[in-house]
């Protein structure tokens, strides 16, 4: 077939877009050759006849999965749409897409408006049979390619993990050393800053009752200066999610896990969007090893704590639940008007079980003043 049957005049006044695309941010940085070839599709587009050659690059570091948000590839459409757009020419079609969804939408749009589909093998109609059917088939293999490259990785990390092997970003009072691998910080301020909030929370049962005895105390508690990494730290008042995230943390007794939690997947607008980081039950945990390293607390204390937890969080989302008996008709209702946050509610004064409404979660966050309460 001559290439005046494969693009024609009418097809050759339009412009071709060259998409261009990377999966990571690690790959844009690094994949500079790919990146190269990508763009080197504008002289491959100009040498197939076309004088108006535009370059969509919006989507480097983006998967093509269907996960996120594509910029680019939206704005490749709604050129399509318009009828303006003659050739789309792409290295492969993992560039386009990873996923059959926005694949094969974007062959029915090719399709109804005569638009090629370009790329290093050749030069494809999709009104033609033959090269959709061909398309089509190049487009299931990107997917089933992607598929088959996650299920390796994901096979390889749980290996890892089910040998204790993967070097992990560790928590406050744990650092990597050079010599003989994970163990305790040598800084003893930060161990015995950790080692007394757990003797806190030994003594008094409650995370809230240890955020308030520390504060008492004017206890400041070490915090990462750049935010996440361990190496050199700020100390700054003691806060109430340092005390519960440090007590629902099993490394601290000692404990290797992977996978405590989970992603999640909503249809939103048609498309799918995940959420990640759902903690789930620890029995239900992929790989739990005791042992693993040295521990503030053991795995039974850290047990006990769990089943403390519990049954404090009464208003939190799967607590420990009983019937009070209470008579407010607006709990869980209000919020308030200084810092947005819900009131809670207590019973007290004359006559005995008036309820009052107060906002509480200044006060429990960083043992303040409460910002109200009436009733």
């Amino acid at each position: 077939m001559t290439s005046n049957n494969l693009l024609p005049a009418t097809v050759l006044k339009r412009k071709a877009v060259v998409y261009v695309r990377h999966s990571t941010p690690g790959q844009v940085q690094n994949n500079l050759e790919s990146q190269r070839r990508q763009y080197e599709l504008v002289d491959v587009a100009r040498r197939w006849g076309f004088r108006d050659v535009d370059v969509i690059d919006d989507d480097l570091g983006r998967t093509a999965s269907g996960a996120v948000d594509r910029p680019g590839f939206e704005r490749l459409v709604s050129g399509l749409c318009t009828g303006k757009i003659g050739a789309v020419l792409c290295l492969d079609a993992s560039r386009l897409s990873r996923n059959g969804r926005d694949w094969h939408h974007l062959l029915e749009l090719c399709g109804l408006v005569e638009a090629r589909v370009i790329d290093l093998d050749g030069v494809y109609d999709p009104c033609r049979p033959n090269d959709r059917l061909l398309l089509g088939m190049k487009g299931s293999i990107s997917e089933f390619e992607w598929g088959i490259l996650r299920t390796r990785m994901l096979d390889a990390a749980r290996a890892k993990a089910r040998r204790g092997e993967p070097r992990l970003s560790v928590p406050i009072g744990y650092i990597w050393h050079r010599d003989y691998g994970l163990g305790y910080d040598p800084d003893l301020r930060v161990q015995e800053a950790i080692r007394l909030i757990f003797a806190r929370f030994r003594e008094l049962g409650s995370a809230r009752q240890v955020l308030i005895s520390l504060t008492a105390d004017n206890f400041h508690f070490p915090r990462p200066s750049d935010g996440r990494k361990t190496v050199s730290f700020d100390w700054v008042p003691i806060r109430y999610r340092s005390v519960i995230s440090m007590t629902k943390n099993p490394f601290y007794a000692g404990v290797y896990v992977y996978g405590k939690s989970e992603k999640r997947t909503e249809i939103v607008d048609g498309r799918a969007r995940k959420s990640y980081g759902h903690s789930k039950p620890f029995a239900t945990w992929d790989v739990l090893l005791q042992d693993h390293h040295e521990g503030y607390i053991d795995w039974d204390e850290f047990e006990r704590n769990q089943r403390l937890i519990a049954v404090n969080a009464f208003g939190q989302k799967g607590g420990i639940k009983s019937g009070r008996g209470g008579r407010a008709l607006l709990a869980g209702l209000l919020t308030c008007g200084r810092c947005g946050r819900r009131l809670g509610v207590v019973y007290s004064g004359r006559p005995p079980g008036h309820p009052y409404y107060r906002c509480e979660r200044i006060n429990q966050m960083l043992a303040k003043p409460r910002c109200m309460t009436f009733g």
